[in-house]
């Protein structure tokens, strides 16, 4: 039976632990389509003022808990704007901005190709800034979770994961491909691991089953719950969702986690085909973000907005929530982006 643990009692639980998170920084050396220089800052909170309005943001689920807890908190408290957000797959969000169904004025994605669909006209820029690994989270009191524990500590091979999980009545929970990002990318690192680890050629029809399994696809906003209710043995994660919700998980090799940009020649590699028919090949799982809104007509909050997430404050709430933070890369035309937002990104200098 499917079902989601209520919003309210997971904030609650996990509010307090959420500042003790941490994770160490690491800057990308990728270049961009606008030179932003290497990862040395000026000041320490430029060019934040108060703003007017509110930051209307859609965000990954992935995104939900640190902009609930700690960015929009933050950002409200020093700007004056208001906040509100909305979750879900990014792929998903996308289309019912482009079908005018959600009007945000923000848009937080995980990978680019989100955003790519609402350009031009709501958006010619994002910038590209933070990044976090896909691990394979678990529930402690699962009767796999002795071998989990095991591989998780490296007493047991890691290529022994994909065993496990094909097991027989294994409960496996991941995200709808054809909405989220992170549900591509875990099909893809499956496909990965079986030529990785040298695994027999059937592992990822087993670990798996269709691309549209109905007894692995949750909602990415209800995963973690369903995973800590123990309604799931292991599921897909991001290291930052693991570290967020205090989940013990199995980490992946860079080869094969989707964590780094530099390595997205070998993700390309692995692919999905969509019940669409479109293939998509693998990429590095990264959170982009854009203000949305005609040209001349974006909120003052949703500048201020994407400039506080930006700046050395949101760099650290991010840190510690359990994202790399890699040198902020500007896609798409420079001035396209709000003022505010360039003069940031310009505090980043050699």
């Amino acid at each position: 039976m499917r079902w989601a643990v209520g919003w309210a009692s997971i904030l609650a639980l996990l509010l307090p632990g959420l500042s003790g998170c941490s994770s160490s920084s690491h800057l990308s050396a990728a270049t961009s389509s606008a030179a932003l220089g290497t990862a040395s800052k000026v000041g320490s909170q430029p060019l934040l003022g108060q703003a007017s309005g509110t930051a209307e943001v859609a965000y990954a689920g992935s995104l939900e808990l640190v902009n609930q807890t700690q960015i929009g908190p933050r950002f409200t408290s020093m700007t004056g704007a208001g906040f509100s957000g909305r979750a879900g797959g990014s792929f998903g969000l996308a289309r019912e901005i482009a079908g005018n169904i959600i009007h945000p004025n923000v848009f937080e994605s995980v990978g680019g190709g989100p955003i790519g669909l609402l350009e031009p006209s709501l958006t010619r820029y994002y910038v590209q800034f933070a990044s976090s690994p896909l691990v394979v989270a678990y529930n402690p009191s699962t009767k796999y979770a002795p071998e989990l524990r095991a591989i998780a500590r490296g007493s047991k091979p890691l290529a022994s994961l994909f065993t496990v999980m094909a097991s027989p009545g294994f409960l496996l929970g991941r995200t709808n491909p054809e909405t989220d990002p992170q549900g591509q990318a875990f099909v893809e690192m499956v496909e990965l691991a079986q030529r990785y680890f040298h695994l027999p050629p059937t592992t990822a029809k087993k670990v798996l089953g269709p691309t549209e399994n109905p007894r692995q696809i949750f909602a990415e906003t209800a995963l973690d719950a369903q995973l800590q209710a123990g309604q799931l043995d292991a599921a897909s994660a991001f290291l930052s969702q693991a570290l967020q919700f205090h989940l013990p998980y199995v980490a992946l090799p860079a080869q094969i986690n989707f964590g780094n940009p530099s390595n997205d020649r070998g993700y390309a590699s692995a692919s999905i085909r969509l019940p669409t028919g479109k293939v998509v090949h693998g990429t590095a799982l990264t959170v982009d973000i854009t203000t949305l809104g005609p040209p001349g007509g974006i909120s003052q909050a949703a500048e201020a907005f994407v400039a506080f997430v930006l700046s050395p404050t949101g760099e650290t709430l991010m840190t510690k929530a359990g994202y790399d933070m890699l040198r902020p890369k500007l896609f798409g035309s420079t001035r396209s982006a709000p003022q505010q937002i360039r003069a940031v990104l310009a505090r980043w200098r050699q």
